[in-house]
């Protein structure tokens, strides 16, 4: 299993390909693809690949998928025997991040795969039938 460690947003994140990830908003366009070259760790096979501060030739690619608005956080503050309370809540701006692949110096090292879609072909119906032997 290949994964990396990037970093984005002012956070790390473990990411794998084929998978998708929320993180901070970028000015990216949904279907857009990005590339992000802020990659602290790789791990492929076995071989961990350690950067300082970031790992020379390894990319991330990834496509976004949309931006959206997460979920609401309460941030409730109370001064005790004082009847001072406030309440307030935030909702980040957030960016679902696939991603595609990851490579190192040029060569890709893990990308995701792509689902088939079962044809018309592949149906039931073009399938010959073969008629049972009659038992006399």
């Amino acid at each position: 299993m290949t994964y990396a460690i990037i970093e984005t947003g002012g956070k790390q994140v473990r990411v794998e390909p084929g998978r998708f990830y929320d993180i901070e908003l970028l000015t990216a366009q949904p279907d857009e693809k990005i590339s992000i070259d802020a990659v602290l760790l790789v791990q492929h096979d076995g071989n961990v690949t350690v950067g300082q501060p970031t790992v020379e030739g390894a990319v991330v690619e990834g496509t976004v998928m949309r931006h959206f608005r997460d979920r609401k956080v309460l941030v409730y503050k109370m001064k005790p025997k004082k009847k001072t309370r406030k309440k307030r809540g935030h909702r980040q701006e957030v960016t679902r991040l696939m991603i595609d692949s990851i490579s190192m110096n040029g060569s890709v090292l893990a990308a995701a795969q792509a689902q088939a879609a079962p044809t018309e072909e592949a149906s039931t119906d073009a399938v010959p039938e073969t008629e049972a032997p009659v038992a006399e």
